[in-house]
């Protein structure tokens, strides 16, 4: 039987995954393997409402061993370390416990075809002590990690230990700094209806950025400007066109010589691809990404495939696709198409992928929600409100029904929905 190995967990391999697992695995045609380094999948779109307890991860996580077993795959914890091309292996890392302890020495698993879908991480394009002093949003655990950090803060300003204002900088306003600088207003008037007791004005939020406005990504500029509008309604400071040279202990320092001052920084300026896809023998670009052609094959071997932000795959007029999640999901699910066909014939004619802006959003918590849909038609359709925050949460709610199917996904959304009137509008712990 056929192996078909998909390492990469996030939104676009689980998409993947149960594609395969439904049209393969399940009806033996061939054995379809997960790998991953976390144990569970959260679209990574909602990290920042982890981060700030909006979203209860015991709820929306999915357990790859569980769904797979559902669906059809197999699902191996690992991270990958290499590729034995030669005898069509990859290669896992030891796995140890929090602890240090050791759990599973380095393994190897056999593939017929492999695709990688690793995702990106942040950029911090060398300026020093961006990791040993801001919070990145790459992973569950990093959010967790920052969610107890902010807890103890707001616990510390309502006990009085601390004193004067919370002074929190987010480095970048695309999406993720946008809507994090949103639930961290969000998060703080809610903790006052718990009995905090926090001051109205407590919240001391500096979003940074090196282009010269809010959202780059939104092709307009009216909406860019309601969202800056809307974060200056909101008291935060917003900095564009300013560039980040150092971050310390204290804060960020600015090309101009600026010192902002900061008691937790969230560090959310940019993406690269991991650097371990430089070291496994593959072509690659100056951001680590691997050189794939438009049908998600690598050029450097035709057995190996790739997608989302790892990838640099080229368009026809020479761009190459932006390192958007519907990008992800929609090679991933090509790929997956492509695969089925290569399993049938190997030299079967692959689907190519054409780029076509469906559209951005942005939801600013429970305040205003701004996009722009199909982008590539004459500018696009700009939504603005209640419209447009029911198009973001479709996107989820999409997302949750290709992994679990219609009567499933639909039933888990339900619960969810409850969850949301039932359950604290925060988890603290």
């Amino acid at each position: 039987m056929k192996k078909i190995v998909v390492v990469g967990g996030g939104a676009g391999g689980m998409e993947l995954i149960t594609k395969l697992g439904k049209t393969l695995g399940k009806k033996g045609k061939a054995e379809i393997t997960l790998v991953d380094i976390a144990n569970h999948h959260i679209w990574k779109p909602l990290l920042h409402e982890l981060a700030t307890g909006s979203l209860d991860e015991g709820t929306n996580a999915v357990d790859y061993q569980v769904h797979g077993a559902n669906k059809g795959y197999l699902y191996q914890r690992g991270a990958l370390t290499g590729i034995d091309r030669e005898n069509r292996q990859i290669i896992l890392a030891p796995l140890y416990s929090a602890d240090g302890r050791l759990i599973l020495d380095e393994r190897r698993l056999d593939y017929d075809y492999l695709v990688i879908g690793i995702g990106a991480i942040s950029n911090d394009f060398g300026i020093p002590g961006v990791k040993e002093h801001a919070f990145t949003l790459d992973l569950t655990e990093q959010a967790m990690i920052l969610r107890e950090r902010i807890q103890d803060q707001f616990m510390q300003h309502a006990s009085g230990q601390r004193q004067g204002k919370m002074k929190v900088a987010i480095v970048g306003a695309g999406a993720t700094g946008v809507e994090m600088a949103a639930e961290l207003h969000h998060m703080t008037q809610t903790l006052r209806t718990y009995g905090y007791k926090l001051e109205q004005d407590l919240l001391d939020l500096t979003i940074v950025e090196a282009s010269d406005s809010v959202m780059p990504a939104l092709p307009k500029s009216d909406l860019r400007q309601s969202v800056h509008d809307k974060l200056l309604e909101l008291g935060v400071k917003v900095s564009t066109s300013t560039m980040v040279t150092e971050v310390t202990k204290q804060g960020l320092t600015t090309k101009d010589g600026q010192l902002i001052e900061a008691d937790l920084i969230v560090w959310a300026a940019g993406v690269k691809a991991p650097e371990v896809l430089a070291t496994l023998g593959l072509e690659v670009n100056r951001a680590n990404q691997l050189m794939a052609a438009d049908t998600g094959r690598t050029l450097s071997d035709e057995r190996i495939f790739t997608f989302g932000d790892c990838a640099s795959i080229p368009q026809e007029d020479g761009s190459f696709l932006p390192p958007r999640g519907q990008t992800a999901r929609q090679v991933a699910l090509m790929i997956g198409t492509n695969l089925t066909r290569l399993l049938k014939d190997p030299n079967a004619k692959l689907d190519r992928y054409v780029y076509k802006d469906l559209g951005s959003f942005v939801n600013l918590a429970h305040f205003n929600t701004v996009g722009n849909m199909f982008s590539f038609f004459h500018g696009g359709l700009q939504v603005v409100g209640c419209p447009a925050r029911f198009v973001y949460a479709s996107l989820y709610r999409r997302h949750i029904i290709s992994l679990h199917g219609p009567l499933k996904g639909s039933m888990i959304l339900m619960i969810h929905g409850l969850n949301r009137l039932l359950r604290p509008q925060l988890k603290l712990w």
